[in-house]
């Protein structure tokens, strides 16, 4: 016997529509061409306290209190009913007389049937007020530590600036010029941490731009044991870039360590010369380098300075998974510090990961 296909009637599935758009658990709405309210779900009208047998056969402009009759939620189904719309849903906050407002998305569809000539537009909405007062709530809390942890940068920042003064002071009552070097080398490696310090209170993102940490790092030195600027000057050049916190910290204390021992050894008798911290990154790539215009190397290497500064910048070097390399310049010596990351090529193009991507990374 031959299967026969039911026929079904076109007020039966209109019925069918309107039968599951009302049982749905979540606000739906179907409009007609013109957005007028073809159906509403119960959800919807328990939700939006909308009476929803009321609103069918009226304009979605005249729901509730008009509270519908948005521009955007009108640009929105217009250009859904066109078929031109980029997008299918939109987020608005739903301001109702006399209660709180509600965060709602709204998606649109144009729904596809065999009666081409009676055009549906499917509309549900998400109340995602709850979901926006909790990201709220954990957004101010974040913006109130930050507060809070740039408050105690600066309070770190200013207590290292007095530990920083006691130990020039007694630099400067001590007789012998061997203790009064090293209290002078320490106080500049405290200063170091209290720019860093400084620099991050005064910042509201967890990363520190090289050149200005630079720039501040070494004014700072010249101006503890430059007595004469102009017959020694110390600039920064370079393009820098964005370095973890963490990574800035030693950076910080390998700039002070190259750049007091070229102070040391350099210009001896009263030489004359100047002092270059230079900086390049490029993405994962990166090179530090501190060149004076010196007296240069000396022939011997096994002549060659080490002491406290080179057994401090060898170490703070390997945690940052960089190589030292010390050379002269033709006058004078430079001291870089190199990291290199192969970039990974994929189908003939090179991956650039982020600076500060890894803990290896600037």
């Amino acid at each position: 016997m031959a299967a026969h296909t039911p026929h079904v009637s076109e007020e039966a599935a209109l019925s069918l529509t309107l039968a599951i758009v009302a049982a749905s658990p979540g606000p739906l709405l179907l409009l007609d061409g013109d957005l007028n309210i073809v159906a509403a779900s119960q959800a919807f009208s328990e939700v939006f306290e909308i009476d929803a047998a009321a609103a069918v056969g009226g304009p979605l402009s005249a729901l509730g209190a008009g509270e519908w009759d948005v521009p955007r939620l009108r640009s929105l189904l217009d250009a859904t009913a066109a078929g031109a719309a980029l997008i299918d849903a939109c987020e608005m906050d739903l301001q109702r007389p006399r209660r709180p407002p509600h965060s709602v998305i709204i998606h649109v569809q144009r729904l596809a049937y065999l009666d081409l000539e009676q055009m549906r537009l499917l509309m549900s909405v998400t109340d995602v007020t709850a979901v926006r007062a909790d990201q709220k709530l954990k957004d101010d809390a974040l913006a109130e530590n930050r507060v809070l942890l740039a408050e105690v940068r600066h309070r770190v920042a200013n207590s290292l600036q007095i530990i920083a003064s006691v130990l020039l002071q007694n630099a400067r009552k001590t007789t012998s010029e061997e203790t009064r070097g090293h209290m002078k080398d320490a106080q500049n490696r405290v200063m170091s941490v209290a720019a860093l310090e400084r620099l991050l209170s005064e910042s509201t993102e967890r990363e520190v731009q090289l050149q200005t940490y630079f720039i501040s790092l070494c004014d700072s030195i010249a101006a503890s044991m430059i007595a004469d600027a102009e017959q020694i000057s110390l600039i920064v050049t370079g393009e820098g870039g964005l370095v973890a916190a963490g990574a800035s910290v030693s950076l910080g204390l390998i700039v002070t360590e190259l750049v007091i021992n070229a102070l040391k050894h350099a210009f001896p008798e009263g030489r004359a010369g100047r002092i270059v911290v230079d900086c390049q990154v490029r993405g994962p790539n990166w090179t530090l380098s501190v060149t004076d215009d010196g007296v240069g190397m000396p022939a011997e290497p096994s002549a060659l300075r080490t002491g406290l500064g080179t057994s401090i910048v060898q170490p703070l070097a390997r945690q940052l998974e960089a190589v030292v390399e010390i050379a002269p310049a033709h006058p004078g010596t430079r001291v870089a510090i190199t990291h290199t990351q192969i970039a990974l090529v994929d189908d003939g193009e090179a991956e650039a990961p982020a600076v500060g991507q890894t803990a290896a990374s600037l």
